[in-house]
């Protein structure tokens, strides 16, 4: 495989990171993005041949506008774009404010399009190439206490699925990856926390947020793992539209499937006959 052009945002911490680290290390280049002047000495100091640091904010089109003519400038293609910038804003759904849901939304799901408006045209015009939106387990089940970031995540695995339909036939890939729980600072510095401060929320809402906090830094998943298993993914020549990450995320998969089976199942005799019959049709159409 040739030397391939990845584009990977929020590489400031966690798996972004880590993820431009493994691939530097197989000699592929990444053009890493930060939020900050400052931060870019660090990245490109993981591999100062194979990393370039730059400012993007994906709230903002005119840094993205910046990133797209600096390839266009630099590099001419774009081989694996990975939508790693986001995070997750705790609370339950009734006391967060309505700013920052837009924030969350605007970040994690117009930010990854705005992102993906950018690589598309590269793509295209190759006739190949990868988009990984790194989504979550709570991208394909709802849990107390993050049903803002919850939707944030289901949003974008629609998108990633229908990307997926409409690019195939073009040689471009998208795989929608969700982890599980993981040792960064998803549950730490990078998440918001919205004070709970309805008592009936106390045993659904808050009593999540409360464990969340508590478990931040002694997850089970490995990032280094992670990004890894990332990087194989990549080198598939027939990837899977979604991957989940670590056995919380296949478990949690796992629970959902069979309980969604069961409950259309259960109520099929409700839903199910709400088409015309044969002889309804009929008579419309006299």
């Amino acid at each position: 495989m040739n030397k391939r052009i990845w584009l990977i945002t929020g590489c400031s911490t966690g798996f972004g990171r880590e993820l431009a680290k493994v691939v530097s290390e197989n000699g592929e280049m990444v053009i890493g993005t930060v939020r900050k002047e400052e931060q870019i000495a660090e990245l490109q100091g993981l591999n100062k041949d194979l990393i370039r640091g730059i400012v993007l904010d994906v709230q903002d089109q005119s840094s993205i506008d910046g990133a797209r003519q600096l390839l266009e400038n630099e590099f001419g293609r774009v081989d694996v774009l990975v939508n790693n910038a986001g995070y997750g804003t705790i609370g339950s759904i009734e006391e967060t404010t309505e700013r920052e849901i837009v924030r969350q939304f605007d970040v994690n799901v117009y930010g990854a399009i705005r992102m993906i408006k950018l690589a598309l045209p590269f793509m295209r015009k190759q006739r190949s190439g990868h988009i990984l939106n790194i989504t979550s387990i709570a991208g394909l089940n709802g849990f107390p206490g993050i049903g803002i970031y919850n939707g944030s995540k289901f949003a974008l695995e629609g998108i990633g699925e229908a990307l997926a339909a409409e690019t195939k036939h073009l040689g471009i890939k998208v795989t929608n990856v969700e982890p599980g729980p993981f040792r960064t600072d998803w549950a730490g510095r990078s998440a918001t926390y919205n004070e709970s401060k309805i008592d009936d929320y106390r045993d659904s809402a808050a009593k999540n947020m409360d464990s969340i906090r508590s478990v931040s830094g002694t997850q089970i998943g490995d990032p280094i793992k992670a990004v890894k298993a990332m990087y194989e993914l990549t080198k598939l020549e027939h990837p899977p539209v979604h991957l989940p990450l670590g056995g919380p995320a296949y478990n949690r998969v796992s629970i959902k499937l069979a309980e969604f089976k069961e409950e259309v199942e259960k109520f099929e005799y409700l839903g199910k006959p709400t088409d015309y019959t044969e002889e309804e049709l009929k008579e419309l159409e006299r």
